[in-house]
């Protein structure tokens, strides 16, 4: 992993599909509005996009700690933008400040924790762990 400056942004865009509301997704109870799950997705998303250009061969950062508010509802065909900006570095965690927008109102805001990892280490230890995966996968 090459040093990651503090202030590193990145973003992510996602169109809102029925697919993404709550009343599909979750539970038809609910209203059909822009699902939590999916909020976190698009932050999650542009927290990688906001380092991927320093991580080396064979690395990749995976969501090990997220805290979000979901502030306003979305409905369907709007389209959200999901923000990222490095707060801080401690060895191979890294924390960001997340939030979301539905044009110019933000509809989402938390704090997101990544942590590098080599891929192909993930993969043996699942493999250890569970067998090798199977040819569907």
């Amino acid at each position: 992993m090459k040093p990651i400056p503090n202030g590193a942004q990145g973003r992510y865009v996602h169109r809102v599909l029925p697919a993404h509301l709550a009343n599909r997704f979750k539970d038809s109870i609910l209203p059909p509005v822009f699902s939590t799950p999916y909020l976190i997705l698009i932050m999650e998303n542009a927290a990688l996009n906001a380092i991927k250009q320093y991580l080396g061969e064979g690395e990749s950062a995976v969501g090990t700690r997220i805290d979000v508010r979901h502030l306003v509802a979305t409905p369907v065909g709007r389209e959200v933008v999901g923000h990222a900006e490095v707060m801080r570095i401690d060895g191979r965690r890294i924390f960001f400040r997340v939030w979301a927008m539905d044009g110019e109102e933000t509809i989402g805001v938390g704090i997101h924790e990544r942590t590098v990892v080599h891929t192909a280490r993930i993969v043996e230890q699942m493999a250890a762990k569970y067998g090798p995966p199977s040819a569907e996968d």
